[in-house]
């Protein structure tokens, strides 16, 4: 059990160093605000904290560093939640004043949580598994090249890039898109192929010149890649962190990035509220000098998705938490408004 003033110098010490990122001294400790006592107490007190675990030595300061227990020890029963301020929290409200597909709404607000934060921002957006189709597009780029563009009842977009078959007139393109909105909206959209093939195919048949063709560009279109996708913002925010100075360190976590199988894993798994995860907790190598915290959002009372803040072991806990927590809050009112029919 600490005492208060292993409790008051702990707190000074990891305060100073996110905000700094230098090793913290015993003569500058004392020269704190709330400090009243002298170098030498500060030093065993930091001795003692030393001894617990809560701090350490670094290789090239006298000072000390939190250590990752220093950290979640912070994180649990010393951090105050810090109040978003007004300029934020218009920020955050702006991003729903319009009213967009839920995949421009995720994009932009992990967009703006990374500026707003200065870390990466990750948002995992909802399965598409419980989809309806609820649009259906072919937007000619010209005679050879059309996008398709699919819109569900929950706000999921998708737009795949496809050739068109020679013959293919405007004409067969508009009866395509009439016969598919008139047989397929409402219908589940992992069940989208098997609809085509088996019940629309007769009608592509008797009104679309190279029918055969139509239909395997539309079978390509409609499939639609069951799992979540990961938006980020703020990829390279890693790089502007002292942490990350080293190559071999921003490799591993920009690797980590592109490969997001892991990052899916772990944001595909994270239950309801705000959790943060600190160092080795992550349970990945490559992230054992960062922080993870995440957020959930839901469409009523489902959860669909989550919001993360990735960053060093030295975040601005107070703001990351604050932020997440507003965020979450009003994409779930935006999206149920929207999407709980």
């Amino acid at each position: 059990m600490l005492t208060e003033r292993q409790l008051l110098i702990l707190q000074i010490i990891i305060d100073d160093f996110i905000r700094s990122a230098h090793p913290v001294g015993s003569r500058s400790l004392a020269k704190k605000k709330g400090i009243s006592f002298s170098s030498a107490t500060i030093r065993n007190e930091m001795a003692d904290l030393e001894e617990l675990g809560f701090i350490e030595k670094t290789h090239t300061s006298s000072g000390r560093v939190p250590s990752e227990k220093g950290y979640r020890f912070y994180v649990d029963h010393l951090l105050s939640p810090e109040k978003v301020s007004h300029k934020e929290i218009k920020r955050i409200n702006d991003l729903f004043t319009e009213i967009y597909e839920m995949e421009k709404v995720i994009q932009n607000a992990a967009k703006v949580l990374s500026e707003l934060t200065e870390y990466t921002a990750i948002v995992l957006g909802p399965t598409v598994e419980d989809n309806k189709l609820n649009r259906f597009q072919i937007i000619p780029l010209n005679a050879e090249t059309a996008i398709a563009v699919i819109v569900t009842n929950k706000g999921h977009l998708e737009h795949k890039l496809f050739s068109l078959p020679k013959s293919v007139n405007s004409s067969d393109l508009e009866k395509t898109v009439n016969i598919l909105n008139e047989r397929l909206v409402g219908m589940p959209i992992l069940e989208l192929q098997s609809k085509l093939i088996n019940e629309v195919v007769t009608l592509i048949k008797e009104n679309v010149h190279n029918y055969e063709a139509m239909l395997r560009s539309l079978l390509d279109v409609l499939s639609v890649p069951s799992n979540e996708k990961l938006y980020y913002g703020g990829k390279t925010n890693m790089l502007k962190q002292p942490e990350f100075q080293d190559i071999e360190k921003i490799q591993g976590i920009m690797s980590l990035m592109e490969e997001e199988n892991d990052f899916y894993q772990i944001l595909k798994q994270t239950p309801f509220g705000i959790h943060v995860k600190i160092g080795s907790e992550n349970k990945i190598p490559v992230m054992d000098d960062c922080s993870l915290i995440t957020a959930t959002y839901s469409i009523g009372e489902e959860q669909v998705g989550t919001i993360a803040i990735l960053g060093p072991k030295r975040m601005h806990y107070s703001k990351v938490i604050s932020l997440l927590n507003l965020l979450s809050k009003n994409m779930t009112v935006t999206l149920t408004k929207l999407y709980d029919l």
